[in-house]
């Protein structure tokens, strides 16, 4: 019963301070709207009828009356997180009184009841636990890892790209000027897109160099060179490909080269231009055909050799400095 009425009073109090917050931000606005409303009241004529007051809240959004959108919401958001902390703290505070054991933070409990259904520690123990050697913690063996996280950042941004962008003709560079001129944050990850392609690129050169120089390319690890070497490729296809998708003259034009240069190449030339091409000539067709390369095929291929280049340095170790 002692707990009972202890969460009871717990409930009340969380009722009445967040009903006092909202009465003072209700006090707060009605003040705003009397001043407003009196000094219309004064700019009118004594026979023309008062303004209805109207909700800051809702009215201000639906005649477009109030300019500033981010009051509203920085005010919903703030007292918002100030009613969930303070109920969290009322539900811990009492789980802790009722039970006499130490709260155990949320993210572990989730984590407890999947290892307790499916053993997932057993599993990624060997996997996670596996000890680093000292000379391993230099700066120039995380270039590979830096690779990969920008990887990472390349997929997350180009989904959030591909939510607006339009890959017709007609479409796509006006779709680019309104990701970098209307959505929220649009050109910063545009930005963040463009530029980590770029760091991708540098930090896998600088990886294959100190494989190269440390002689981590011979054997036992001449197939991880191996695969390492179809990822630098993969890694230059998706800066090429992701160049025409802006459909500009920049674009264009430098896809028009580049697609030159494939088509120069002995025996398989002819076959690579029209296979880049979508055709002999850039038309729409190419446009298609280098999107559905830049987000389907390249993707899958490089999550594939990165998969086995992953199982094989972890099979095989990192090979020490000469």
């Amino acid at each position: 019963m002692k707990s009972l009425y202890r969460k009871i009073f717990f409930a009340i109090i969380s009722v009445s301070i967040l009903l006092f917050s909202a009465a003072a931000v209700h006090a707060y606005t009605a003040e705003e709207l009397e001043l407003s409303s009196q000094m219309d009241a004064d700019q009118l004529p004594s026979t023309a009828p008062i303004k209805p007051e109207n909700d800051t809240c809702l009215q201000c959004h639906v005649d477009g009356s109030f300019s500033n959108i981010w009051t509203p919401t920085i005010r919903w958001v703030l007292f918002g997180a100030a009613g969930v902390a303070l109920l969290f703290g009322v539900a811990r505070s009492a789980s802790v009184w009722k039970t006499r054991e130490a709260w155990v933070p949320l993210p572990e409990r989730v984590i407890n009841y999947l290892d307790d259904r499916f053993q997932l520690t057993d599993f990624l123990k060997p996997i996670l636990s596996k000890p680093v050697p000292d000379w391993q913690r230099r700066w120039w063996y995380c270039l590979g890892g830096l690779t990969f996280f920008f990887f990472i950042v390349q997929g997350i941004t180009g989904i959030m790209l591909a939510f607006y962008y339009k890959p017709t003709p007609a479409e796509a560079l006006a779709s680019i000027q309104f990701i970098e001129s209307e959505v929220l944050l649009g050109s910063a990850f545009r930005m963040i897109h463009h530029w980590s392609a770029n760091a991708m690129i540098i930090m896998a050169c600088g990886h294959m160099l100190r494989v190269f120089i440390m002689g981590a390319y011979k054997p036992p690890r001449e197939l991880n060179w191996v695969s390492g070497v179809m990822l630098f490729v993969m890694t230059l296809a998706f800066g090429f490909t992701g160049y025409l998708l802006p459909w500009d003259q920049t674009a264009y034009w430098a896809t028009t080269v580049g697609t030159e240069i494939a088509g120069s190449i002995p025996v398989i030339g002819d076959l690579a231009l029209v296979f880049l091409r979508a055709g002999w000539n850039i038309s729409s067709l190419t446009l298609s055909r280098f999107f559905a390369i830049h987000i389907l095929v390249l993707p899958l291929i490089t999550l594939t050799f990165m998969g086995l280049h992953f199982i094989m340095v972890r099979k095989q170790g990192l090979m020490k400095p000469l």
